[in-house]
């Protein structure tokens, strides 16, 4: 068996499970085990409490009302947005909320791409690419005649900027699309590098930052997409609120998404204009409790420290990958150093489907997931049909990654392998 880097692990350690409630829940008598962050992250309690107080406390409906508790809805809103727009280096007035980071490359596709996507044009993505950022990008292009474009995962799952460039060098790239880390391979990609060269070709960019935001420092100005977009359920918020950062002038120049409540300026029986940013595409009653919740969120990882969350869970993703090792037959897929990935391990098991790894796991109380993982052309690319997946967060140590190795040697044994 090899050596366990649990030194560094535990220098990196946060600390912070005990702010989680659901971790004192027991399956079967066991501790809950959680190593599915990548599908949803759990939520401490100062989020719970906050969406729970914004519902009990100051429930209304913002922008519409001048009495009191209106006022208190409005600020809890607004106030929300400026500190998600801080989190990452945003302007409030660029920083839209949206469903998830699903509608938000959706309302990119749509409002942007049928704008300034025609026959002759390309979209260029990656084949490690979620299909939230493949699906609306495919319907863009049969519907305008325009070409979507992969660039090629390599055996180490990573791109080549050098066919980036020669993409680009063709002339046709309308769009850049691509994910900051992938939810499969971990890959972290080069994205102010990616950006800066579609933007110095002509091609607008944007950035699936699903799988990053919540596990590292990011500065959406440094990096300088003309889009950024992630969510709020797997950053400790709740579900149903995601975030769109924008360029102003793009923006401005976009028709909305959808129509209709608080994006409307003036409506009269033959047309309509729009609000200004970022309400324009805000339309209908928003998730207004949720972006509260996700408010919460981010003030409790900037008290941790982005660059403490990233420490943590490097080392421990480096110990994730050394202690899979000692799995017979197991593969990794994706960069095989930690500092390469962000903090998930996707694998398969010689002799056993990835279900069975998962369901095997859970009888040893922990939690893993299993399938394509929304990326059915990066899974063809792989040679297989499925993965399980081991994905941390801010919560997890070592002994998680241990009870996980424990459950897939034994579920070996139960497979006689």
């Amino acid at each position: 068996m090899t050596s366990r880097r649990m030194p560094p692990v535990a220098e990196s350690a946060l600390g912070v499970k005990s702010d989680f409630p659901i971790f004192s829940r027991r399956f079967d008598g066991r501790p809950l085990i959680y190593l599915d962050s990548g599908a949803t992250s759990q939520k401490p309690e100062v989020v719970i409490e906050a969406l729970a107080n914004h519902l009990r406390e100051h429930n209304a409906n913002v922008h519409r009302g001048v009495y009191a508790l209106a006022q208190e809805a409005d600020a809890a809103y607004d106030g929300a947005r400026k500190r998600v727009a801080a989190f990452v280096g945003a302007e409030p007035e660029t920083t839209i909320f949206t469903k998830n980071v699903t509608e938000a490359i959706n309302l990119v596709a749509y409002s942007w791409g049928r704008a300034n996507v025609g026959p002759g044009d390309a979209v260029l993505i990656t084949q490690m690419e979620h299909h939230a950022n493949i699906v609306p990008w495919q319907v863009l292009c049969r519907e305008r005649g325009a070409e979507l474009r992969y660039l090629e995962v390599d055996p180490r799952g990573e791109i080549s900027l050098d066919q980036l460039d020669a993409e680009l060098a063709r002339g046709e790239v309308r769009m850049v699309a691509v994910t900051h880390v992938s939810n499969v391979l971990g890959t972290i990609l080069p994205v102010a590098e990616i950006v800066a060269r579609a933007r110095a070709a002509g091609a607008v960019s944007l950035v699936d930052g699903a799988q990053a935001v919540p596990h590292m420092p990011v500065d959406v100005a440094a990096i300088g997409a003309d889009f950024y977009a992630w969510t709020g359920h797997k950053a400790l918020g709740p579900t149903g609120v995601g975030v769109l950062h924008g360029r102003r002038e793009i923006l401005e120049g976009m028709e909305p998404f959808l129509t209709g409540g608080d994006m409307i300026a003036s409506v009269d029986f033959q047309g309509a204009t729009w609000n200004e940013l970022p309400y324009k595409f805000e339309a209908g009653t928003p998730p207004i409790a949720e972006a509260v919740g996700l408010g919460a969120a981010v003030d409790y990882l900037s008290a941790i420290g982005m660059e403490r969350v990233r420490a943590h869970e490097r080392a421990l993703t480096g110990y994730m990958l050394e202690r899979l090792g000692d799995v017979p037959g197991l593969r990794v897929t994706g960069p095989p150093e930690a500092d390469g990935r962000g903090g998930l391990a996707s694998f398969t098991i010689e002799g056993m489907h990835p279900h069975d790894i998962a369901e095997l796991a859970d009888r040893g109380g922990v939690c893993i997931r299993a399938g394509h993982h929304c990326a059915q052309p990066l899974m063809r690319c792989l040679g297989v049909s499925a993965t399980a997946r081991a994905s941390i967060g801010v919560y997890n140590e070592p002994s998680d990654i241990d009870a996980l190795v424990d459950a897939l040697l034994a579920g070996r044994e139960v497979f006689g392998l």
